[in-house]
């Protein structure tokens, strides 16, 4: 099992959560997405996978919801 924890800015509501919960959770092998949201700053963002999922498919899903991740 893998887990990683990205930040992401731009998060305000419940459906800017569902709207990356949804993009992230389309890619193979995440079994888990826990966001704890901090509206309007940056939220941190929980993936859960049963495989290593690598850093440009997230970040790819992230920006298909209409946000970005913000390095670490």
């Amino acid at each position: 099992m893998s887990r990683k924890t990205i930040n992401v800015d731009g998060m305000t509501c419940d459906h800017c959560v569902n709207a990356v919960t949804e993009e992230i959770s389309k890619i193979p092998g995440v079994t888990e997405v826990n966001i704890d949201l901090h509206a309007g700053e940056i939220s941190p963002v929980t993936i859960t996978a049963g495989i290593e999922i690598s850093d440009v498919d997230i970040a790819a899903a992230v920006e298909a919801a209409g946000y970005s991740i913000v390095p670490t």
